[in-house]
């Protein structure tokens, strides 16, 4: 479990507008801060990522992208990368590989649940702004293990909605602006919480935390993690368990999903059926049309014209549906 000769950890989480919120709070983080700072957002899984270099000028503390192994150190910052998970270890960052969590990698939820794992009372899970859900089951698991919670004040947010869904449905224990976070951090120092209620880290915590690093068969796990939902996975087409009696899941290869991003991507997966039909459409009302153009017998234009009326109304449907 945790290594109590290393620091304390602050995870960060951002999504959308979270590069704003960063800086910002890079920015009032104090030189001699305590904690190990380490930090996701989300990012496409292709190309790089220039958020070390950007947090490494916007505030007192170095920043560095994440390096398998590298000792975690107070006073230091280590941002995510592209297509990786970023978890905490033994003392130690790990650059994690496995499966994406809401289609997201980096996910702010295999970080959360990282610290809950190895830090417990003396880790800090904070969400900046965003949309979505993801890290609102993280800071849960923290929340267990008697670490500090800390959400973004809705107003001071660009994207409230992630922040504002970790304050209604886990109840976090600080809600502040990105400005009042690092006093704050810095004067609650690196220290035990022994008032802290800390619940032992469960097999599931364990073995979702395993899955994130990429470092076992996903696939073997599998089968003990839940229950079959009858859901299917958008990323590959498995079918879904559920873990626990929340609505959560993942596949046999180990994509999870919290239920408000599967109705997201089940949404997608809509609309782009629905737009392949739309266009399907079209086509099938300008072929008919002009075969009925150039048709000889009057009983066959007819027909084709019949077809293309028949395929503009269909589209016409679609495309209220679509709106």
């Amino acid at each position: 479990m945790a290594d109590f000769r290393s620091p304390g950890v602050v995870a960060v989480g951002a999504s959308a507008g979270g590069v704003q919120a960063l800086t910002e709070f890079v920015a009032h983080l104090p030189a001699d801060f305590p904690y190990a700072v380490l930090v996701v957002l989300h990012m496409p899984d292709n190309g790089t990522s220039a958020l070390s270099h950007i947090l490494h000028r916007s505030g007192p503390l170095p920043a560095y992208s994440a390096v398998d192994g590298a000792p975690l150190r107070a006073g230091t910052v280590c941002t995510a990368e592209p297509g990786h998970h970023l978890l905490e270890g033994d003392g130690i960052v790990v650059v994690g590989t496995g499966p994406t969590e809401s289609s997201h990698r980096p996910s702010i939820n295999a970080l959360f649940r990282s610290v809950a794992l190895h830090s417990g009372p003396r880790g800090v899970a904070v969400l900046l702004s965003g949309v979505g859900d993801d890290g609102v089951d993280g800071l849960t698991a923290v929340q267990a293990r008697g670490g500090v919670t800390i959400a973004q004040q809705a107003r001071d947010a660009l994207y409230p909605s992630l922040p504002n869904h970790a304050v209604e449905t886990v109840g976090v224990d600080l809600v502040l602006t990105v400005a009042e976070m690092g006093p704050v951090l810095a004067a609650m120092g690196d220290r035990d919480r022994p008032d802290a209620v800390v619940a032992p880290a469960d097999d599931r915590l364990v073995r979702e935390n395993h899955i994130a690093t990429g470092r076992i068969d996903a696939d073997i796990e599998g089968d003990r993690i839940g229950r079959p939902s009858g859901y299917v996975c958008p990323d590959c087409g498995g079918a879904l368990l559920q873990v626990g009696d929340d609505h959560r899941y993942r596949c046999r290869i180990g994509h999870a999903w919290t239920g408000a991003a599967l109705l997201d991507a089940y949404d997608a997966d809509v609309d782009r059926a629905l737009s392949v039909a739309l266009r399907s459409l079209h086509d099938r009302a300008h072929l008919a049309a002009a075969m009925a153009l150039t048709g000889k017998p009057e009983h066959l234009q007819n027909r084709y014209r019949r077809t293309a009326r028949e395929a503009r109304r269909a589209a016409d449907v679609l495309r209220s549906a679509l709106r």
